[in-house]
């Protein structure tokens, strides 16, 4: 039989000398009705994520404030959860400098332009074999490829240059538009086969590679410009993590020093690529990262209003 162990002769400490993670000066504070933006933020508890977005927001502020670069990298959810007109604002009061998006940001964010709705019922439409076909968003993107790839433009830029110049009713709540408006440079990074378009008679595999690689490049001197700065991925979970880890460490190859950056991961679960290739190793020579985990649409709008009162303060 064991013999219990002897708890007499355990050594003990005081409560009040003991060192604490957590204090009730970082507490949170009720709320109230008829707060402003600001007296909310001072109820929430200065601890973990809350403390965190509030650090991340004036690193953007203050890296705006010293005109270095806010990089927004960006999924297609972003858009479908209707945040253009958050991302928009931030573009035109110069807070985000440069946009990098995947494939499918282009299908939504032309067809709010165009028709002003986008996300169509896979479910109901895939047996059928309809899925995808959407005539007008095919034949206007792969234009745009081609265009693109004769012209030695980025897909991004060609996209944008498009819906200025064309007819569309709702363009001004499409992000490429308002990119090239702004003079913001926006690239698109496509993985061939992920996108509606790529099923159509219009696509022209060739052109959307080469644009799209242009646009890598340009993304790559867009790199090699955030020492100081700061990038934040949204919604994506592999493609553009990739993408950016593969740039830094080409900029670094060439000479570039990108060292010190803040960076930031947003999605609704924590995974493994953005978590490794965004937050951890690009930040291991003097930057810092963060993850922050919810809902796009709750999170990107206290995001933004949390930087536009962090800009106030400095």
């Amino acid at each position: 039989m064991i013999k219990p162990i002897d708890l007499s002769r355990l050594r003990t400490t005081s409560l009040y000398d003991r060192p604490s993670k957590v204090e009730i000066g970082d507490f949170s504070k009720p709320p109230k009705g008829g707060m402003s933006f600001k007296e909310f933020l001072e109820t929430l508890p200065n601890m973990l994520a809350s403390k965190d977005l509030r650090e991340f927001s004036k690193a953007v502020a203050q890296a705006r404030k010293e005109r270095r670069h806010f990089i927004l990298a960006m999924g297609a959810h972003v858009i479908k959860v209707g945040l253009n007109p958050i991302i928009i604002s931030l573009m035109e009061k110069g807070i985000i400098t440069a946009i990098a998006q995947n494939g499918a940001c282009l299908v939504h964010d032309f067809e709010l332009a165009a028709a002003g709705k986008t996300s169509e019922d896979v479910q109901a439409s895939l047996g059928h074999g309809d899925f995808g076909n959407a005539r007008e968003t095919g034949e206007f993107l792969n234009e745009c490829a081609r265009f693109a790839h004769e012209s030695g433009l980025g897909l991004g830029e060609a996209v944008g240059k498009a819906l200025y110049q064309g007819d569309y009713p709702y363009k001004e709540l499409s992000i490429a538009y308002n990119a090239y408006k702004f003079n913001i440079p926006l690239t698109v990074h496509v993985a061939m086969g992920t996108d509606i378009v790529h099923i159509h008679p219009s696509c022209d595999g060739a052109a959307i590679g080469a644009a799209s690689h242009m646009d890598f490049r340009r993304f790559a001197a867009l790199i090699a410009q955030l020492e100081g700065g700061v990038f934040a991925n949204v919604g994506s979970a592999v493609l553009l993590p990739e993408v950016f880890l593969k740039a830094l460490t080409l900029v670094r190859n060439l000479g570039h020093r990108v060292e010190r950056i803040v960076t930031a991961n947003f999605d609704f679960i924590r995974h493994y690529r953005p978590m490794t290739n965004v937050v951890h190793r690009p930040t291991l020579c003097g930057g810092r990262g963060f993850n922050f985990t919810g809902h796009h649409e709750i999170m990107i709008p206290l995001l933004a209003a949390m930087i536009m009162e962090e800009l106030v303060t400095l």
